[in-house]
Order: C-alpha cells, then structure tokens, then sequence
C-alpha cells in the first residue's frame, strides 16, 4: 500500500504546512510520473492480453484450416482413385469396342466381297435349295442386328464412362481449387500469427522495462516517505485521541449491505479485501464513524473519490468511491458529521462506500470496531 502511505502522508504535509518545499516538489513529481507510468503499465498490460486473445484465435482457426486440408487431401486422393478406375474402365471398353468393330469390319468386308461377285438379290432368287436360302436370310439379319446392337451398346458405355469421368476431372478440380485457397488462408494466418508474437514479445520486453523503472520509481519514492514520516512524527498531536476507547461502539458510516468479509479473496483474483464494501443506493450520506481531522480528498486510483480522516495516535479511517466529497483536507470533524454521498466513482458496476479502518498505516478488521 505504498500508494495510499504516499497520498495520506501527503495529506499530512500539506494540511501542516511544514517547509520542506523541495522534497514535497520532489515527491509531486515522483507521484505523477507512477501514476503516468501506472496508466502506460495497465494499457500494455490490457494490450498483451487483446494481443494474446487474438493469438489464441489465429492457433484455433489454423488448426481448424489444417484440419480442413487434410480431408480436402483424402478426398482427392479419393476422387484421383475412382478418376483411375474409370479410366482403366474406359480403355478396357475401347479395347473392346475396338475388337468388336474389327470383327464386324472382317464380315462386312466378307460380305462386300461376296455381293461384289454376284447381286446379293439374284443370288437368293437363283439358289435351288430353299433351306440354303432361308439360312443365308437369317444369317445376314443376325449379322445386320448384332453389329447395330453392340455398336449401340459401346456408344452407350462410352457416352456413360465421358459423363462419369467428366464429373470426376470437374470434382477433382474443384476439390483442387479449394485446397489452393485453404492453403492461401493458412499463409495469411500463419503470418498473422507470427505478427502477433512478435506484438507480444514487444510488449513483454516493455512491460519488463516499465517493471525496473517502476521498481527503480518506487525506491525513490520510499526514501522520500521515510522522510515525510519523520515530518510527521514532529506534528503537534491532533487532539482527537480517543479513538481507541471506540472500539466496538462505532456506527456504520452508511446504511448499507456489507458484501464481503475482511481477508476474504477478492472474486476471481488472489488479493485479499484489506476493507469493507458497503453496498448502497447512489447519493445517501456518508457519516464520519468518529472526530478527526480530513487529511485527504481528492480522486484516487482504484478508490474513486476518496477521503481520509486521521482520527489521531495512529489511527485513520477511509471511505472510498463517493459520488461528492464534501469535505476537504484540513476540515475538522465531528463523529456523524456528513462528509460525502455514495456513488460508484474509481470504475465499480455497484454503487456503494468502500471503507477502511487502518492502524499506524496498515488495515485491520472493523468487525469488532463497528457495531452492527
């Protein structure tokens, strides 16, 4: 909680005015350069996991296209194979329509030759023996029929056989097309995906400078609010030093439903709430649980509007996310006295007060301070 020692000691200096103008320009500085420096942290931060979102969805849709190519592939190879068979099929058929048609050419040229020596007619008509004819008539049907009936049927098997093989050359051309253009999309993503590492290892790389340089800040920072604590031990006692004869008999600082425990890990994170989030209806009043002194009110990040009461002998109280702060550093107050109103200031979804008890600046249940 180095920021919130900061700011409240900050608070101290300036309310007690002390003369040390060149650490408080000094730690003025420091503080705006981390909470610059905080703001570019957050945004990388916020970049690296967009940036890392993306690379997820580049890995998923290339092993999606990987996975689209390789059935691509076995269809191919599916269809090259029928496309053999059916070539195989479509010689075998020409072979033998070739035979046929040679076989039907031999008796069409016996039957030229025959019919060249004498008139196929006359010859029917001059032949004595009636059985000789009526064998001649059948044979030259027979002849006649089976050529017409086998040259149909090949033209049939070859025209059925150029449809088929068509098909084929047209599915496999189309199954050709689709793996160029999957494997173009697979280009694109894989450069896609090398694009992004290299985002990635760029951020890494500077969120990894932002660390040292924050590291580097923060140390600097320690030494001036030793010094600022040093200040503070020399400040004339507050006056308001009963706060611990409190305990157990201070009232909530506003009507609300407490929606945590102190400890307990804050949802989907491992940071332990350090307070207390009373939830509450935007603009009811925030009390003062107890006299004490505003030594800080201004925006905070994470805690919204914030106020800070120092209630004296180590003792602060912290009321955060107010939608008005009514109160300002310096202001002296009274226990119940109306300091801001409920809101949902430092990014919450819910409206309510986040408040905090803390001792010689570290947190400590209320349960047990607060009576409910």
């Amino acid at each position: 909680m180095i920021l919130f020692v900061r700011t409240a000691l900050l608070g101290l200096l300036l309310v007690s005015g002390i003369a040390c103008a060149s650490q408080q320009d000094n730690l003025d500085k420091l503080r705006k350069r981390i909470t610059s420096l905080q703001e570019e942290f957050e945004k990388a931060n916020a970049s690296k996991s967009e940036v890392a979102d993306d690379l997820r969805d580049s890995e998923r849709a290339i092993s999606s296209s990987n996975r689209a190519l390789h059935q691509l592939g076995a269809q191919q190879r599916e269809a090259n194979k029928d496309l053999r068979t059916l070539q195989q099929s479509v010689a075998s058929l020409n072979t033998e329509m070739q035979s046929q048609q040679a076989q039907l050419g031999r008796l069409l040229y016996q039957q030229y030759i025959e019919s060249s020596h004498q008139d196929y007619l006359k010859l029917l008509l001059n032949n004595n023996d009636p059985t000789q004819v009526a064998r001649d008539l059948k044979y030259y049907e027979y002849i006649a029929r089976e050529r017409a009936t086998t040259l149909q049927s090949l033209r049939t098997s070859l025209s059925k056989l150029n449809v088929v093989t068509a098909q084929t050359r047209s599915k496999s051309a189309e199954i050709a097309a689709l793996q160029a253009e999957e494997k173009q999309g697979l280009q694109a993503l894989e450069r896609d995906k090398r694009d992004r590492q290299k985002t990635l290892q760029k951020i890494a790389l500077q969120l990894k400078q932002q660390r040292r340089e924050m590291g580097r800040l923060k140390h600097n920072e320690a030494q001036l609010s030793k010094l600022v604590e040093k200040l503070a031990h020399v400040l004339p006692d507050s006056g308001h030093g009963v706060f611990r004869t409190l305990k157990g008999k201070l009232t909530l600082p506003v009507k609300g439903r407490l929606s945590n425990k102190f400890g307990a890990r804050r949802p989907e994170t491992s940071v332990a709430w350090t307070g207390w989030f009373l939830t509450a209806q935007a603009n009811t009043p925030v009390k003062a649980i107890a006299a004490g002194r505003v030594v800080y009110a201004d925006w905070l990040r994470g805690f919204g509007n914030l106020l800070i009461i120092d209630h004296g002998q180590g003792y602060m109280s912290l009321y955060g996310n107010n939608e008005t702060l009514y109160k300002q550093a310096g202001d002296e107050l009274r226990s119940g006295d109306t300091i801001a109103t409920v809101g949902n200031s430092g990014g919450n979804e819910d409206s309510g007060l986040y408040f905090e008890l803390r001792f010689e600046g570290k947190p400590f249940d209320p349960s047990k301070w607060v009576k409910r």
